[in-house]
């Protein structure tokens, strides 16, 4: 037995059979080299209705002014912030399966890392539109950066934590842009290498003159680990400075030392989710359940499952700072979440978030392809409830009681949301038209290990201990990528 092969133990990160390293590249590229399927115009039209919307909104927000949305005197944040920190969550897990799981070498992030990677990107975007909107002034979008201006000694407060969001948010999309489209160059050399025309000299311009060479690969290997060092401090900082917008001021319910690591939980548990919803339907539209397998699925799941338990740490550690401080203004902000006019967001974030992931605890749901979809969709509207519950609840009730104040979401607010989820899904849509969904060049290199046909290869050559044989049948039967036929090859003699 030759010394790259895995133990039978562990389950395959690729299925099928007669998978050749040809197969792989004719598999991923046939959504990019072939005509889109009707599935893929279904969704596309969907989404670019959502995105039309959401222009409609933000141009009506842009004439209009900031009062088009439903904020008043008492409650001066809420859908925006509350939609730019769901979406600067979500983006979190394409930067911890990119980087992360890299440095951990964790093999299985190799068919999933793409389209996590490209969905951070995409999420950025669309929490920089928050940004950007809510402004009142966009065309002087700019001066939030400390450029030198003709206004004398005009520059940004770095004391404001707007500020910080600002070079957070910028900075961690250009790392996350550059990881990708590194990642993306070897696969963007096959399409260019098949291509003819016109497309062939486009897939040339983006491929930056890959060649393949060795050397060629030795840089790319060692650019993926400095861009994944430089990337991981990111998981962590990004969320974290999101936080402090709350952390740092004196409102009850925002001013606790808790919310970094808090925030950071609950956007590594939206982002693997809506990672979930993606892959499962991409997996099956784009038939690729031979590299999306089982193994993946319930990975994600078990991530899922153990970030929902540290939010529901993070809610129950909540409730007893606020008792335990004495201070009767964070008691009562706590009691009217529980029990106030929006108690019922209250009640539908902690159903999504801390009850939900836990039924992951059971294999059956687990490894339910349609069970996992929706938990992964209950999952993310619970962390959206989560940011609206932290924001709108801290603010409509504060010390005046004479203040007090309901908030309640115009078209407008909703049109900018709604519209937002549209302007991801072009997005994500477009690049899985116009780009490889799965790494390629990163697939290949599990075929001599981590394969279901190089692991019966093992089998059918007798060289295997024939209990971990057994064993490694029984786990195949949850894949529903692999047939009873290809599991009776694995029986012993």
């Amino acid at each position: 037995m030759s010394s790259h092969n895995e133990s039978i133990l562990r389950e395959p990160l690729v299925t099928g059979k007669d998978i050749t390293y040809a197969k792989v590249t004719d598999d991923i590229l046939l959504p990019v080299e072939n005509k889109p399927n009707k599935a893929w115009w279904i969704g596309f039209i969907m989404a670019a209705l959502g995105a039309l919307l959401w222009v409609v909104s933000v141009g009506y927000t842009f004439w209009t002014g900031i009062g088009a949305w439903g904020l008043n005197k008492t409650v001066g944040w809420a859908w925006d912030i509350t939609d730019f920190v769901w979406w600067v969550g979500i983006g979190h897990a394409g930067t911890l399966i990119s980087a992360v799981l890299l440095l951990f070498r964790q093999n299985w992030r190799n068919s999933i890392n793409r389209s996590a990677e490209a969905m951070t990107i995409f999420a950025v975007i669309c929490a920089a539109t928050y940004v950007v909107a809510h402004m009142g002034r966009p065309w002087l979008a700019y001066w939030i950066f400390p450029l030198p201006n003709q206004f004398g000694s005009l520059w940004v407060n770095f004391n404001s934590p707007l500020v910080w969001d600002a070079f957070a948010i910028s900075t961690y999309f250009t790392v996350s842009l550059v990881f990708w489209y590194c990642g993306l160059l070897p696969d963007i050399a096959s399409v260019r290498d098949r291509a003819a025309g016109l497309k062939r000299r486009i897939y040339s311009i983006l491929s930056f003159g890959w060649n393949g060479s060795v050397k060629t690969w030795q840089r790319f290997e060692i650019v993926s680990l400095i861009l994944a060092g430089i990337s991981t401090p990111l998981v962590l900082s990004v969320h974290t400075i999101v936080s402090m917008d709350f952390a740092t001021s004196v409102i009850p319910g925002w001013h606790t030392t808790i919310f970094p690591p808090y925030f950071v939980a609950g956007a590594i548990f939206s982002g693997f989710a809506m990672v979930q919803t993606l892959l499962l339907v991409m997996r099956k539209v784009l038939n690729f359940e031979n590299y999306i397998t089982m193994f993946h699925i319930e990975s994600m799941n078990k991530i899922i499952m153990v970030t929902g338990s540290i939010v529901g740490i993070a809610y129950l550690t909540e409730l007893f700072i606020a008792w335990y401080s004495g201070s009767e203004y964070e008691m009562y902000a706590f009691a009217n979440r529980i029990a106030g006019p929006y108690a019922w967001a209250y009640w539908a974030m902690m159903t999504c978030n801390v009850i939900s992931p836990q039924l992951f605890w059971f294999k059956k749901i687990r490894t339910s392809i349609p069970i996992s979809w929706v938990l992964s969709i209950v999952v993310n509207i619970g962390m959206w409830f989560e940011r609206f519950v932290i924001i709108v609840t801290s603010l409509h009730r504060d010390y005046i009681p004479s203040s007090w104040a309901m908030f309640y979401p115009t078209w407008t607010d909703v049109g900018v949301f709604v519209g937002s989820i549209g302007v991801f899904f072009t997005l994500f849509l477009l690049f899985l038209r116009f780009l490889p969904g799965i790494a390629i060049a990163e697939v290949k290199l599990l075929l001599k290990s981590a394969s279901l046909q190089q692991k019966t290869k093992l089998v059918k050559e007798g060289h295997l201990d024939p209990e971990q044989v057994a064993f490694f049948r029984d786990s195949l039967s949850k894949y529903d990528s692999v047939s009873e036929e290809d599991i009776k090859e694995l029986e012993t003699k």
